[in-house]
């Protein structure tokens, strides 16, 4: 099931111990460049000693700091460059959407926002429109949360996000979902029906991890969700006289490898009909094209 992002804000429990994680890569990077020891770090920090060091060496370890053999300070390493040089890249890609966003929020007077994957997380990269999403927000990727961010990608994408851990016990239907992945491709976008309920749902579970919800609310969760894919309307679903509830539509634009890069979203919020549905997800698509042009993107050759 895709996001189905909303505006309600994510919250969950906090963590010390990752606090004092991120406190420490924060301050590796405000010093922009400029190594320092084990220390001078901890008495900055306000932490203990051995509390940083085990910091520190954890993300050495892992490529996230480097440590001179020689004077044995710390400095960024190559794995926080390259989620730092992502992560900007991603940005940058919004802003080039943001037109396009604001032209199809004005043509039809409603929210539009551009988000992708950015690391483990969905994140909220621009937003247009009268109900303003909250840009920077994050929301877990994980199913039934995030088919949209894979359904245009390559086979190795959308097989990985459908192993990973569901934040509720799922039922996949295989043959539906590779039914929807075939229609959406060809079609170029979503569309997703849900109802009031439902959106509240999925917002609830987009900022929560498995973990944390009990397990009879897990299994009662469970119930309502049924399976992926069973609210994203197929083309045989769709009259073009008949008014279907739609939640949202999405569409892909694309990286210069044909990779899948964000998800543009207009969002609806009521019944409109088969030949409204078609109209908006042809603007749709040609906004997210000219995006992928503006980036030096191009459509995947065979997908």
């Amino acid at each position: 099931m895709s996001a189905g992002i909303s505006e309600v804000r994510e919250v969950g429990r906090r963590s010390a111990p990752t606090q004092r994680v991120v406190q420490v890569i924060d301050y590796v990077v405000a010093r922009r460049g400029r190594r320092t020891g084990l220390s001078e770090m901890a008495r900055d920090l306000g932490l203990a000693k051995p509390t940083c060091l085990g910091i520190l060496t954890e993300l050495t370890a892992a490529g996230y700091l480097i440590r001179d053999p020689r004077t044995r300070e710390y400095g960024p390493g190559p794995a926080l460059i390259a989620a730092g040089r992502v992560a900007q890249q991603s940005f940058s890609i919004a802003a080039l959407a943001h037109p396009e966003l604001e032209r199809l929020s004005a043509a039809y007077g409603t929210t539009c926002t551009a988000s992708a994957v950015v690391g483990e997380r969905i994140s909220v990269l621009d937003s247009a429109g009268p109900a303003m999403v909250q840009v920077g927000a994050t929301y877990r990727f994980a199913p039934p949360v995030g088919l949209m961010y894979v359904l245009w990608d390559t086979e190795a994408a959308f097989d990985a996000w459908r192993s990973t851990a569901p934040t509720v016990p799922l039922h996949q239907d295989e043959t539906l979902l590779r039914r929807i992945v075939a229609e959406c491709r060809e079609r170029g976008y979503l569309v997703e029906s849900m109802t009031g309920a439902g959106r509240r749902l999925y917002s609830l579970l987009a900022g929560v991890a498995g973990h944390d919800l009990p397990e009879e609310l897990r299994t009662a969760v469970a119930e309502l969700v049924s399976t992926l894919g069973e609210r994203v309307y197929l083309g045989s679903d769709l009259r073009p006289r008949k008014e279907h509830p739609v939640s949202l539509l999405a569409a892909p634009t694309y990286d210069a490898d044909g990779r899948q890069q964000l998800v543009l979203t207009m969002y609806v919020g009521r019944p409109i009909t088969g030949a409204e549905i078609a109209r908006r997800g042809a603007a749709l698509v040609a906004a997210a094209d000219a995006v992928t042009a503006a980036a030096g993107g191009r459509h995947p050759a065979n997908r």
